[in-house]
């Protein structure tokens, strides 16, 4: 159940010293993250585990009906990813190129994780974020609705490449539905979709449109709730809710876990929970 795990996570997670020793052999962990580690316990829980504060009401043990899990990585996982995400001499991460169509596509032959949602919702500027121990690759973002017109594709090492997809909704690109459904139907190396959903106003028509394709096509897929701080304790509880239920009467191919991130993710630390779950996205 989700609250269970949740404390397991947070639980194995505060044995600080045992943890922080077993981080300090980890050559991969970076300064941002072991900078997280030091913070205060509070400050650290709340940055980890940003849906902690509403999980008493998610899912209690005696609620069969319930399914969806929060995704509760263990720092060695969130080193683990970050040593996947930063760039070095074995490990590149770079720009491969953009499409406007499907024949234009580069031809890849690792897993793929795409991104998509409304425009505005903050797809570029998360994955802005999970590049930040990248800083050479670079991903355009924009406070005007509709900047990315392209299906940009971006190799992270041999591991997996990350496409950022137009947004849709106010907008988009004119050729946006043959674009992207194309792809979502015929990309045969896409192995996870992120959708992602501005928790400030939940679910969308337009969001629907999207969740369609992704269950027409049979595509394994996960919700990602953005600008978390950008809503109070008492409307994040309302959309979780309601996506909770949306996620166990309305679709077969979302994955119950639930993933979290802030407005404000402009460096790793925003993503540290996150990370691991696109990191593992390419094997599903």
């Amino acid at each position: 159940m989700a609250v269970s795990a949740l404390r397991l996570g947070a639980e194995k997670l505060f044995e600080m010293p045992a943890v922080l020793r077993r981080l300090s052999r980890c050559q991969s962990t970076s300064q941002a993250f072991a900078e997280v580690l030091r913070l205060p316990k509070q400050q650290l829980r709340k940055l980890l585990y940003p849906l902690q504060e509403v999980e008493r009401y998610l899912a209690p043990d005696r609620r069969q009906d319930l399914h969806l899990r929060i995704f509760n990585p263990s720092p060695e996982d969130i080193a683990r990813a970050e040593s996947v995400f930063k760039a070095t001499e074995h490990n590149r991460i770079e720009y491969v190129s953009s499409a406007i169509r499907m024949d234009h596509a580069p031809d890849l032959l690792r897993p793929e994780v795409c991104f998509i949602g409304r425009s505005n919702v903050g797809k570029s500027s998360l994955i802005k974020a999970l590049f930040s121990l990248a800083p050479e690759v670079e991903v355009r973002i924009s406070k005007t609705p509709g900047h990315t017109k392209k299906m940009n594709f971006f190799k992270v090492g041999k591991y997996f490449t990350v496409v950022d997809m137009p947004g849709y909704g106010y907008r988009a690109p004119e050729d946006f539905a043959d674009m992207v459904e194309t792809y979502l139907k015929e990309r045969s190396n896409l192995r996870r979709t992120f959708l992602l959903v501005d928790s400030v106003v939940g679910i969308q028509k337009t969001d629907n449109i999207a969740i369609e394709m992704c269950e027409e096509f049979a595509l394994p897929y996960v919700i990602v709730l953005t600008k978390i701080d950008k809503s109070s304790k008492g409307h994040l509880l309302k959309q979780v809710l309601e996506i909770q239920k949306f996620v166990n009467t309305k679709t077969q191919g979302c994955f119950p876990q639930l993933f979290a991130v802030s407005s404000k993710c402009n460096c790793s630390l925003s993503t540290s929970q996150f990370s691991p779950a696109v990191a593992a996205g390419h094997h599903i």
